[in-house]
C-alpha cells in the first residue's frame, strides 16, 4: 500500500470517528454539527496554522545575506522539484531541528533552528532541507493540519459525550442510547484519534525522506544528518509545545509526559536504514 493511499484511509478513519461521535451524542443533528465543526476547523487551520506556529517559535526571516548557502541550496532544489522557492526563517534556539509549514507550495516556509546550522556539515544540511522541501512537494503540511484539527474535534466531542453520558443529556431514551457504551466510546475515541494521527505522521515522514533523498541526489546526506539530530535531541531540549512535535524532522520533545509514549515520528534507526538501502539500490 502506498503512503498516499494509507494517508487517505487514515484521514477517512479520523473523519468517520468524528461523525460517529457526533451521531452517538446527538443523532442526525449531532452528525450535522460534527461535520460543520470539522469543516470550520479545517478552513481555520488551512489559513492560519503556519502563522501561529512561526509566532510560537519567534521565527525571523533569513535574508540571502544572512544565510547564502541555505538560500542557494533551497533555490536549486525547489527549481528541481518544480515549486516556488519557499521563505526561509530562523528559530532562535540551540536545539538542532527543522520543519516546513504553509498552506501550499506558493505560501511555504522552511524553518531551521540556530542549532542545526551549527552541527551539520553542508551535505547534511542539504539533506535536511531536501526533506523539508519533500514535505512541501507532497502537500504534507495540509495533510498534517487536517489530521490535527480532526483529532482536536474528536477530543472535544468525546469530552462532550462523557458529560452527556454521565448526566443523561443529549439523545432521548427512546433512541435506545446506552450511556455506559457511550461513556466507554468517549474514553476510547481520543486514544484512537491519537494513534491514527501518529500513523499519518509516520507515513508522511517516510515519504518526505524518500522525496528529499531524490531531491538532494544522495540519500546518505539525510541519513548522516538524522543520526546527528537524534543524538543531539537527547542532550539539547527544545522550548515549545509538544503538540507541534509532528512538524519537526526529529521529535524534539521525547521524554516529556505523553510524548514519551506516543511519538509521531518513526524510529530514526529505521529511517536511516531505509535511506542507506536507497543509496545501495542506486549504485
Amino acid at each position: 500500500m502506498t503512503s498516499h493511499i494509507k494517508t487517505l484511509l487514515l484521514l477517512g478513519l479520523l473523519t468517520g470517528l468524528l461523525l460517529f461521535l457526533g451521531g452517538l451524542m446527538g443523532g442526525r443533528a449531532g452528525l450535522v454539527i460534527a461535520f460543520g465543526m470539522a469543516m470550520v476547523m479545517n478552513v481555520a487551520s488551512y489559513w492560519y496554522s503556519d502563522t501561529i506556529v512561526l509566532k510560537m517559535y519567534k521565527a525571523r526571516e533569513l535574508s540571502r545575506g544572512d544565510a547564502p548557502l541555505i538560500h542557494a541550496v533551497v533555490e536549486e532544489m525547489a527549481a528541481k522539484a518544480g515549486i516556488p522557492k519557499p521563505r526561509i526563517v530562523l528559530i532562535p534556539q540551540d536545539a538542532p531541528n527543522a520543519f516546513a509549514t504553509g498552506r501550499d507550495p506558493e505560501n511555504a516556509v522552511v524553518a531551521v533552528t540556530r542549532g542545526i546550522v551549527a552541527i551539520l556539515n553542508p551535505d547534511e544540511l542539504k539533506g535536511v532541507l531536501a526533506h523539508e522541501l519533500g514535505h512541501i512537494v507532497n502537500r504534507d503540511i495540509l495533510v498534517q493540519s487536517i489530521a490535527a484539527v480532526l483529532g482536536g474535534a474528536v477530543v472535544f466531542l468525546a469530552t462532550m459525550l462523557q458529560w452527556s453520558a454521565i448526566f443523561g443529556i443529549g439523545r432521548d431514551d427512546e433512541e435506545g442510547g446506552n450511556p455506559l457504551a457511550a461513556l466507554a466510546m468517549a474514553m476510547l475515541a481520543p486514544v484512537a484519534a491519537t494513534l491514527i494521527q501518529m500513523a499519518i505522521s509516520r507515513s508522511r515522514e517516510y515519504l518526505a525522506d524518500a522525496t528529499g533523498a531524490k531531491l538532494s541526489g544522495n540519500p546518505l546526506h539525510l541519513a548522516g544528518a538524522l543520526g546527528k539530530l537524534e543524538a543531539a535531541a537527547e542532550r539539547v531540549p527544545m522550548q515549545g509545545s509538544p503538540t507541534t512535535e509532528n512538524l519537526f524532522i526529529v521529535n524534539p520533545f521525547r521524554g516529556r509526559g505523553a510524548a514519551a509514549l506516543f511519538s509521531t515520528h518513526p524510529p530514526v534507526a529505521e529511517r536511516i536504514a531505509r535511506l542507506r538501502a536507497m543509496a545501495e539500490g542506486g549504485r
